[in-house]
């Protein structure tokens, strides 16, 4: 039975500039591509994106909803007995 480790990061709220890539939308997909990349570059697999809420406090006494966007990330789990194959 297969078993998976996830992995759960915030999703980049800002773009950062990059050599040779013009215009916001270009800049802000760059940064999410490097992120995938590295994080494939260590195991990972993208699963998806989610928008969840976050209830947080505000003032003294009150709390307010933001939302927050995340991105979702598995890989395999080996146990010691998964991992041992004769």
């Amino acid at each position: 039975m297969s078993t998976y480790q996830y992995r759960v990061i915030p999703a980049p709220s800002k773009s950062l500039k990059a050599k040779g890539v013009k215009g916001p939308e270009a800049c802000f997909s760059n940064i999410i591509e490097d992120l995938m990349n590295l994080m494939g570059s260590q195991g990972w697999e993208f699963q998806r994106a989610e928008t969840l809420p976050s209830v947080e406090r505000s003032g003294l006494t009150g709390s307010t909803t933001k939302w927050r966007n995340v991105l979702v990330f598995r890989k395999p789990h080996f146990d010691g007995v998964d991992a041992f194959m004769p």
